[in-house]
């Protein structure tokens, strides 16, 4: 039965039973989708480079507030082989996998010219092979269910560029390429693949700009804060994570089943200008 997003919201658990893995989800935009589809009945699998105490910590309220199964994992995804080991113990632990949001992701700036090649190889390894070899991974379990939902957190970034950001553009761009070639690939599996594309949002990723941005400028975070975000986008404030865990659980929806390939910009109208 195909269930309306409201009758989703209004307490019918529409994701019930299904299995979740959220990169990057003991902070920020990944722990915000983790609340969301938790709230909607699917098992979680938590991950994140935090202490196994702070994990299972995590693991255990989760499982208290919502009455759900969770597992911790704190794999280096920029690691293949622990890739494959985490996808290995999601498969002993539940058997299937419903729901992939890759998104986790790190950051580091300076000109092409001055990059760094371990940073360079660091910022291409999580924010876009990971997404690659787990997907690769997920892809067979959803099969098994003719069901599946793939979301990665790309960047306005996939979409624009930016000065002495060219690591992170372009994995950015290229997760944003392999949203559409899986996207393609799995439309006749029941199996969608969408890209959401955030400008600036209230992350721990984005606190260390804006302290450098004050510096620079020699003014208060406040002030610098807010001028960096109308350096590039109209709506001079940050989009919340709970806003972008809204789009990813709109996406697990049965009424975004239409809706794949696509790349989302949920930016304050930065790439309106």
């Amino acid at each position: 039965m195909n269930l309306s997003l409201s009758e989703q919201l209004s307490g019918s658990k529409g994701l019930k039973g299904k299995v979740a893995l959220i990169t990057g989800s003991t902070s920020g935009i990944g722990l915000a989708a983790a609340h969301m589809l938790a709230a909607q009945g699917a098992n979680l699998v938590i991950h994140g480079l935090v202490s196994k105490d702070e994990g299972l910590e995590l693991k255990a309220e989760f499982e208290r507030i919502y009455k759900i199964d969770v597992m911790f994992s704190d794999a280096n995804i920029a690691e293949t082989e622990q890739i494959d080991q985490l996808m290995s113990n999601i498969k002993i632990e539940f058997s299937r996998l419903d729901i992939v949001v890759n998104n986790a992701g790190i950051q580091y700036t300076e000109t092409l010219e001055n990059f760094p090649r371990d940073k360079w190889n660091a910022i291409i390894a999580i924010n876009l092979s990971a997404a690659f070899h787990i997907m690769q991974q997920a892809i067979p379990l959803m099969k098994q269910h003719n069901w599946g939902r793939i979301i990665n957190i790309a960047s306005v970034h996939g979409l624009v560029g930016s000065a002495k950001k060219s690591a992170y553009v372009a994995a950015k761009h290229g997760l944003v390429g392999l949203t559409k070639v899986a996207a393609i690939e799995e439309a006749p599996n029941g199996i969608t693949v969408n890209a959401i594309c955030p400008g600036w949002v209230e992350t721990p990723l984005i606190n260390n700009q804006i302290e450098d941005f004050a510096k620079q400028q020699g003014t208060d975070i406040e002030t610098a804060k807010h001028k960096l975000i109308t350096n590039k986008q109209a709506l001079p404030v940050m989009a919340k994570p709970e806003q972008i865990g809204d789009l990813i659980l709109f996406l697990c929806s049965d009424t975004a089943r239409s809706i794949t390939g696509s790349s989302l910009p949920i930016d304050g109208a930065w790439t309106a200008l």
